[in-house]
This record gives C-alpha cells, sequence and structure tokens, in this order.
C-alpha cells in the first residue's frame, strides 16, 4: 500500500504532519470534531485554514482493533476522492507515528 504522508499523535487526540504525493506537501492537521450527531466524523482534515476531507474512527471487523479511516478531496486530485487509512508507520517503534496509507478506490 502506498503511503502519502505520515502524522503524529497529539497530547490532545488530533494529529499533525504531512500530506505528500508527487505533486504536492502539505502540513495536514486532523482536528478533533465537536460531533452533533453519530454519523459526523470525528476529524476535519485542514490543510492551513482550509478543510480538505474528514476522518472516522472505525472498529476492525476481523480483529476489533481501532483505525482511522479518511477521506480527502481537494482541487490538486481533480474530482476524485481520496481514500486512505492511519497505519503504523514503516520503521517506527514509536505508538504515536502514523503513515497515511492510500487506498486506491476502483
Amino acid at each position: 500500500m502506498p503511503t502519502i504522508g505520515r502524522v503524529r499523535l497529539q497530547p490532545d487526540g488530533s494529529y499533525r504532519g504531512q500530506l505528500k504525493t508527487l505533486s504536492m506537501q502539505q502540513a495536514i492537521h486532523f482536528m478533533r470534531n465537536r460531533k452533533t450527531a453519530d454519523n459526523q466524523p470525528d476529524f476535519l482534515v485542514m490543510a492551513n485554514d482550509i478543510e480538505i476531507g474528514a476522518a472516522w474512527i472505525r472498529n476492525a471487523i476481523s480483529s476489533g482493533n481501532e483505525y482511522v479511516s479518511i477521506s480527502l478531496a481537494a482541487p490538486e486530485f481533480g474530482n476524485k476522492t481520496l481514500y486512505a487509512n492511519l497505519g503504523r508507520a514503516a520503521g517506527s517503534d514509536d505508538d504515536g507515528d502514523f503513515a497515511i496509507i492510500w487506498n486506491p478506490q476502483d
């Protein structure tokens, strides 16, 4: 699975890091969302002060472990939405270090 960035878990439960593709490199922040309904995202994904996506805390069916599912949209991506998950960053033993792993959709 292609890694398109890395983020670090912050003490307040948000994530900060970099989104990196062939055409862009941008600082991003997964900001905790003040939800008013259960179906709203757990995080708003921000690049500077611009919302570029959302993320939800999910439970894996097979293991029951929590993970973060991400949806990103920006003019740089054309009319496509990028889907990704946060996963263990390769080569890191740090529990607060995560890779943004792209999930290409057909």
